[in-house]
C-alpha cells in the first residue's frame, strides 16, 4: 500500500502544477488591473463627474453590482492561487522524498508498510517512557517515505483549499457559472453597504494595500466616507482615495467655527492652494491633512499613475499655513524641469510636510524633529509602492528631494527597518549627515548640491558634509553665488539637473 502511494506521488506531473500556478497568477493580476479601471468608472459615475440624473444613478448601481461580483471573483482567484502555490511546493517536496524512498526501499529487510508501522510503534513507546527523549532514527528509507507521505497529505489539503475557494464562486464538478447573473447569484450584490473595519494606522503598508484592493468599489467609498480621517492618513491606500477622504476633512475644517486659529489658517491655506493649482489646470491630490499636528502632503500630478514621483522634504520653520504657497512653487518648478528632461513621461511632485518641522532654534539644532519625521517618510514611501503593487500598476521611479534639515529627516528614514523605498535621493544644502555616507541612505542613486555661498551646507552641524569625497554622492551643478534657498531657482543650473534625476535621464558618477 505505502509503496503504491509513493509510486503515485513520484509520478505526479509537477510542471503541470507549476503551469497552473503561473496561469492563475496571470488571470488574477489581469483581473485586479481590470477591477481598478472598473472602480474608477464607478467612482466617476457616483460623483456625477461626467453624468448626472436618474439614468446615471441607475448606471452607477449597475457598475457597483458588477464591481461587487468582480471583487468576489478576484478574492476567490487570489485565495485559490495561494493554495495552488502551496500545493505545488508540497507536491514538489513530496515527489523528491518519494523518489528517494523508493530507491532506498530495497535496502530494507521488511516492506515499507511493516517498517513504518514498527518505527511508529517504537517511537510511541519511547516517548511514553521518556517524553523528553528524541525519537529514534528511522533510517534514510523510512524517513524519506514518512516525509513523502506527510508532504502528499499537505498537498491534498492545499488542493482542497484551492477548490473550496472556487466553489464559493459557484464552480463545481469542473463546471463554472454559465453567465454573469449565475455568477452574481453566488455573491452578495451591494445594496446598502456597511463600512468595513479600517486597519490600524501603523499596519504594514502591504497589508493595508491588499485590504483595500480586496474591497469592492462601493465598500471603498463607504470606508472613506465613514472614516475619512483614518483613510486619509493610511499608508498603502491609493492616492485617489486619500485625496477624496482628506477633502472631506478639509470641507469640515473650513466650516468648523470652533477650530483653533492656527488650524483654521492652515485649512484656508490648503484650500486656497488647491483652488489656485486646479484653476491653472493642474491635477492636485491632498495626500495628508493633519491640522492638529500641522502636517500636510500635497501632490501635483497623479500619484497612482505617474511614471516618476518626486517628494520634496523641506527643512526648518516651514508650516502649511505660512509656506505652502512657496513649497508648491518649488514642486511646480521640479515638475517642469522633469517634464523637460523626460518628455512623454507622466510626473507627480509632492510637497511633503508629513512631519512637524523645527519651529525654534533649539529644535533646529537637534535631531528631535527628524527622529519623528524619519519613520513617517519611510512609511509614506513604502505606502506609495505598496499601493501600486497591490493595484497591479508598475512602480514609478521615486526620488526624494531633501532640502536643509530635510536631509536629516531622510537620514533617519534610511535607519528604519528595511530599505528606503526610493530610487534616488537628492541632498540640497545639507547641514551634515551620518558618517555612513551615501551608502547608508540605501538608495541606488545619491546626489548632492552644496553651493559655495550656502553656509548651512558647509556647517557640518549634523555630521559629514555631503560635498566631501568620502561621503560618496554625485555632485549636481551649481553656481558660486547660490544661497541656501536657491536650489529650486529656475535661473540656477541645479534645478535642471534635479529634473534629470527625477526623470531618470541623469546617472551618478
Amino acid at each position: 500500500m505505502t509503496k503504491a502511494r509513493l509510486a503515485a506521488v513520484a509520478a505526479w506531473d509537477i510542471p503541470l502544477l507549476r503551469g497552473a500556478v503561473v496561469t492563475l497568477a496571470a488571470v488574477e493580476s489581469r483581473l485586479t488591473a481590470w477591477r481598478m479601471r472598473l472602480g474608477a468608472v464607478a467612482r466617476a459615475v457616483d460623483s456625477a463627474e461626467a453624468w448626472a440624473g436618474p439614468a446615471a444613478r441607475s448606471a452607477a448601481g449597475a457598475v457597483f453590482d458588477l464591481d461587487a461580483v468582480a471583487a468576489a471573483l478576484n478574492a476567490g482567484f487570489a485565495e485559490s492561487q495561494a493554495a495552488f502555490v502551496r500545493l505545488a511546493a508540497e507536491a514538489d517536496a513530496g515527489q523528491e522524498h518519494a523518489v528517494r524512498a523508493l530507491a532506498l526501499a530495497r535496502t530494507l529487510e521488511v516492506s515499507l508498510d511493516a517498517g513504518l508501522d514498527a518505527q511508529r510503534q517504537l517511537a510511541g513507546t519511547v516517548l511514553a517512557l521518556v517524553p523528553e527523549a528524541a525519537p529514534p532514527d528511522p533510517g534514510p528509507a523510512l524517513a524519506a517515505a514518512d516525509a513523502a507521505l506527510a508532504h502528499a497529505s499537505a498537498a491534498a489539503a492545499a488542493a482542497a483549499a484551492a477548490g473550496t475557494a472556487l466553489e464559493r464562486l459557484g464552480v463545481g464538478d469542473a463546471f463554472a457559472p454559465a453567465d454573469f447573473w449565475d455568477l452574481a447569484a453566488e455573491t452578495h450584490l451591494v445594496g446598502p453597504v456597511r463600512a468595513p473595519e479600517v486597519p490600524h494606522v501603523r499596519s504594514a503598508e502591504e497589508d493595508v494595500a491588499d485590504w483595500w484592493v480586496g474591497l469592492s468599489a462601493s465598500a471603498q467609498l463607504a470606508a472613506l466616507r465613514a472614516a475619512p480621517a483614518a483613510i486619509g492618513a493610511l499608508d498603502g491606500v491609493p492616492a485617489w482615495a486619500r485625496d477624496r477622504a482628506n477633502r472631506l476633512l478639509l470641507d469640515r475644517a473650513l466650516n468648523d467655527r470652533g477650530l483653533e486659529p492656527p488650524a483654521a489658517a492652515a485649512a484656508r491655506a490648503v484650500a486656497r492652494r488647491i483652488a489656485i493649482e486646479e484653476a491653472a489646470g493642474r491635477r492636485v491630490q491632498l495626500h495628508l491633512l493633519d491640522l492638529e499636528d500641522d502636517e500636510v502632503v500635497l501632490a501635483i500630478g497623479d500619484l497612482d499613475t505617474a511614471d516618476a514621483v518626486a517628494l520634496l522634504v523641506p527643512g526648518v520653520f516651514n508650516t502649511p499655513g505660512d509656506d505652502l504657497h512657496r513649497l508648491a512653487a518649488d514642486a511646480r518648478a521640479v515638475f517642469g524641469a522633469a517634464r523637460s528632461a523626460g518628455p512623454g513621461q507622466e510626473f507627480a511632485t509632492v510637497v511633503w510636510l508629513g512631519y512637524r518641522t523645527p519651529g525654534n532654534p533649539w529644535e533646529a539644532a537637534t535631531r528631535f524633529s527628524a527622529w519623528r519625521g524619519g519613520p513617517e517618510l519611510s512609511h509614506a514611501l513604502e505606502g506609495l509602492a505598496a499601493s501600486r503593487v497591490a493595484s497591479g500598476v508598475p512602480l514609478p521611479r521615486t526620488t526624494v528631494l531633501a532640502h536643509s534639515y530635510g536631509t536629516v529627516v531622510v537620514d533617519e528614514a534610511a535607519d528604519e527597518p528595511g530599505r528606503l523605498a526610493a530610487d534616488a535621493v537628492v541632498l540640497l544644502g545639507s547641514p551634515g549627515m551620518e558618517p555612513t555616507g551615501a551608502t547608508g541612505l540605501e538608495a541606488p542613486e545619491v546626489y548632492d548640491a552644496a553651493a559655495v555661498g550656502d553656509l548651512i551646507s558647509w556647517s557640518g552641524w549634523f555630521g559629514t558634509g555631503t560635498y566631501a569625497p568620502s561621503f560618496g554622492s554625485t555632485a549636481l551643478p551649481g553656481e558660486p553665488m547660490m544661497g541656501h534657498s536657491d536650489y529650486y531657482d529656475p535661473a540656477c543650473p541645479t534645478l535642471a539637473a534635479i529634473g534629470e534625476v527625477v526623470a531618470g535621464s541623469r546617472r551618478p558618477d
